[in-house]
C-alpha cells in the first residue's frame, strides 16, 4: 500500500468488544495514521511483538511530541534534543501513554518503521514480520500500572488476530544498539497479565 495523506487524528471507534478490524486497526485505540509505513514484503505476516519505550524529550511525558514525530510534524526547534531527529522517518504500530491510553499509527497489516537494523532468531529485518508497541517511558523509571494493563490487553487481542509466537524487547533484537524497554520493564508481570506461555518469551528464560 502506498502511504496517503490522512487526517491528523481519528476518534476511537469503540464498536463492540475490543478487536482488530479487517484493515488491521484496533477498535479501541485513537487512530493517528502515520505516512511512515509500507507493505510487508511478499507473504510476510506478523509473528513477533516488539516492546519499546520512548519519551520526547527524554523523561518528559507532558507533550504530544511522540505523535508529532511519528506524523512528521515535530517542531525540531522546540527542544534541543529534537535537533538530531531532523530528517528521521519512523513509526510504531502502537503507543501506550502513561495513563494507558492507546494510540495507533500504522495498521497491523502494514510494515511500520520501529525496529531498524535487527535480527530475531537469525531472521533479519524484524520490521517485516513484527508489530511494534511503544510504551511512553524511559530506561530510568518504572512504567505505570495502567500501561501494563493496556499492554497486556492489547497483546492478547493481537495474538487472537495474528499468528504471533514470540514477544521481545527492542534490546533483544538490536543488542548493543538499543536498550529499551529497559531495566524497569517487568517481563514477569507482562507474561502473567497477558496469559501467554513462557515459550513466547525466548529472551526471558526465567519466566
Amino acid at each position: 500500500m502506498t502511504p496517503q495523506h490522512v487526517p491528523h487524528v481519528q476518534p476511537v471507534v469503540r464498536q463492540g468488544d475490543p478487536h482488530i478490524d479487517a484493515q488491521g486497526w484496533f477498535t479501541h485505540a485513537s487512530r493517528r495514521p502515520s505516512p511512515n509505513f509500507e507493505a510487508r514484503p511478499g507473504d510476510a505476516v506478523p509473528t513477533l511483538i516488539v516492546v519499546h519505550n520512548i519519551s520526547l524529550p527524554p523523561d518528559d511525558f507532558t507533550t504530544d511530541a511522540i505523535a508529532d514525530f511519528f506524523l512528521n510534524k515535530l517542531d525540531h526547534d522546540a527542544h534541543p534534543y529534537f535537533d538530531h531527529l531532523r530528517g528521521m522517518r519512523v513509526s510504531a504500530h502502537f503507543v501506550i501513554r502513561r495513563d494507558g491510553a492507546i494510540q495507533q499509527f500504522v495498521s497491523c497489516d502494514e510494515r511500520a518503521w520501529h525496529a531498524g537494523v535487527s535480527s530475531f532468531c537469525g531472521r533479519e529485518r524484524c520490521n517485516d514480520f513484527s508489530i511494534g508497541i511503544e510504551l511512553e517511558g524511559s530506561d530510568r523509571m518504572p512504567f505505570e500500572d495502567a500501561q501494563y494493563a493496556a499492554l497486556s490487553a492489547l497483546v492478547r487481542i493481537i495474538v487472537k488476530r495474528y499468528p504471533i509466537d514470540a514477544v521481545a524487547g527492542h534490546s533483544d533484537i538490536a543488542p548493543g544498539r538499543k536498550t529499551d524497554p529497559g531495566p524497569h520493564f517487568d517481563w514477569q508481570r507482562m507474561r502473567h497479565d497477558s496469559a501467554l506461555p513462557p515459550s513466547f518469551f525466548p529472551f526471558q528464560p526465567s519466566i
